[in-house]
């Protein structure tokens, strides 16, 4: 009969490690959405830019690789990106039946202003730590992807 190993389990749920990351997770990601709803912007939509910022002309499978995102979420928001006016959609010229995405004139003036709103959601996140400690946290979350 094989015996279960077990793993002891924290006292508190507050010492959990996947409890604590989630809540901070939340509370980031809850102060950006709010940031980015005057421009009709999610963060996932954000990210899209951001990607499209870094490389224009990428395909959806590109952008999804990127991002690390499977291609069906990622058609979603493409698709509603496009109908609000933030990115179009092109043929590729080396093989027609790939799209390439660009940014618009639209996207492309927004990104001081949308740039600007993640730069102050990243500080207002980290603003109870010092700057010893923002630097060592990010480099344990690089760590631990």
């Amino acid at each position: 009969m094989a015996v279960e190993k077990r793993y002891p389990l924290p006292d508190l749920l507050e010492d959990c490690f996947i409890f604590l990351m989630a809540k901070v997770y939340q509370k980031a990601h809850s102060n950006f959405k709010k940031r980015l709803q005057r421009y009709d912007l999610t963060p996932m939509r954000h990210l899209v830019l951001e990607a499209l910022l870094d490389e224009e002309g990428l395909t959806a499978g590109e952008i999804a690789r990127r991002l690390v995102l499977d291609n069906a979420t990622l058609s979603g928001v493409i698709d509603r990106m496009t109908k609000t006016g933030w990115i179009v959609k092109q043929a590729d010229p080396g093989d027609k039946r790939a799209m390439q995405i660009f940014l618009t004139a639209k996207a492309k003036e927004m990104k001081s202003p949308i740039l600007e709103e993640r730069i102050k959601a990243n500080e207002e996140s980290l603003s109870p730590l010092s700057l010893e400690e923002k630097v060592f946290l990010k480099r344990l979350l690089k760590d631990l992807l």
